[in-house]
């Protein structure tokens, strides 16, 4: 896969030998600070190792690096990337009806380079493993993720099928039904993965995954990752077809939203209570953690043992489009949680990036920057 890397003229991805005591990276974290006391590494489960050094240039929306000595190990999303095809209307349509749209437009997305996207923007170093068409739309995901701060040396372009698109129906209350194409997303794959392909996921942070790529994918990047002690995030969205327990088995947190669940579980989950049971079918399978996303209620947190951690949406000013939502709020849950916050901070900074992105149309375009996040969670501390 590295190799066949996209390379504009004013991006600069670069990887130096990875046994180099020295490494410096041109974008570092600005390191979420809910109490002025806390300790900057919480998490005894997160190591920091030695990795390549990520050098990243976007003259067009340049991220100014806070603490331009940071070793922090990236975030690493393998996943799919779209184009999302947008039509605007005032409700879906019935079987065999025909309506108009009050306007449409194309924009960068897909789970994997949403939350890539995410990752970026929230100045945090982040890799996108991913393929794409040699097509406009191509070019599109690319020119998003470049301008976001996203390292693109493990994207592949792939010549013969077309970049992966979805249709996005937003109606007026923001609400979406989307429909996906998978395209270059779930073609051409290598049979098996390089040690090459393969470093990167090794010497991550944390790994994010999601359902919109072959799952013979992310079970080779998931065992590379658990080999290596690196936690592994599972988005359950994506493909409507069974999990392999040989995945979820590698997986540490296994993050779906209620209808997700009710799907892999086969189990009601229209209260609390439902959502719990379905939970504990999740750990029988072998998962010790899930994150639920629950629109509206906010989201909750089980630990196999332990109480579950229950998070409330912060209310959004307005609600322009919710698409995109969820992968922000698990990007940015997988961010808070590699800069070593306790699982309550990470749920507060992941809901408030999640109100923020359903503010704004579009998946990419709706990520907030860490400075916006920051800022909400300031103002919702001190509304109390």
């Amino acid at each position: 896969m590295k190799g066949i890397a996209f390379s504009p003229t004013n991006y600069h991805c670069c990887f130096k030998n990875h046994h180099n005591t020295s490494r410096r990276s041109s974008i570092s974290t600005n390191p979420i600070q809910f109490n002025d006391n806390q300790n900057q590494n919480q998490n005894p489960s997160i190591k920091t190792r030695p990795f390549p050094s990520l050098v990243l240039k976007s003259s067009k929306n340049p991220i100014t690096p806070v603490n331009p000595e940071s070793n922090n190990p990236p975030l690493v999303v393998v996943g799919s990337a779209n184009a999302d095809i947008y039509v605007e209307i005032e409700r879906l349509p019935t079987e065999g009806e025909t309506i108009s749209a009050k306007s449409g437009q194309t924009l960068a997305g897909g789970k994997g380079a949403n939350q890539a996207a995410c990752g970026g923007k929230l100045s945090y170093p982040t890799y996108f493993v991913g393929q794409v068409g040699e097509d406009a739309h191509g070019k599109l995901i690319i020119e998003a993720l470049r301008n976001g701060g996203v390292c693109l040396d493990y994207v592949r372009h792939v010549g013969d099928v077309p970049t992966g698109h979805a249709v996005v129906m937003l109606q007026s209350d923001g609400q979406n039904s989307i429909i996906i194409v998978g395209g270059a997303n779930m073609s051409r794959w290598p049979e098996k993965l390089s040690d090459e392909d393969l470093v990167v996921i090794r010497n991550a942070g944390i790994l994010l995954l999601q359902r919109e790529i072959p799952d013979s994918v992310n079970i080779q990047v998931a065992k590379a990752a658990k080999s290596a002690g690196v936690p592994v995030i599972f988005d359950a969205g994506g493909m409507d077809a069974p999990i392999p327990l040989e995945l979820l088995k590698v997986v540490d947190i296994f993050s779906p939203n209620e209808s997700e669940l009710a799907r892999i579980t086969g189990m009601p989950t229209e209260n609390f209570e439902q959502i719990s049971q379905a939970v504990t079918k999740c750990h029988e399978m072998g998962v010790g953690e899930v994150l639920v996303k629950l629109g509206a209620k906010g989201s909750a947190l089980f630990e196999e043992g332990q109480k579950p951690i229950r998070q409330p949406i912060i209310p959004a000013a307005r609600v322009i489009d919710t698409t995109g939502a969820g992968d922000t709020f698990t990007a940015a849950f997988a961010v808070a949680s590699v800069e070593g916050k306790t699982k309550d901070e990470c749920l507060r900074f992941a809901a408030a990036a999640a109100s923020l992105c359903v503010q704004v149309k579009g998946a990419i375009p709706s990520m907030p920057d860490r400075t916006a996040v920051l800022d909400l969670l300031q103002s919702v501390r001190a509304s109390f």
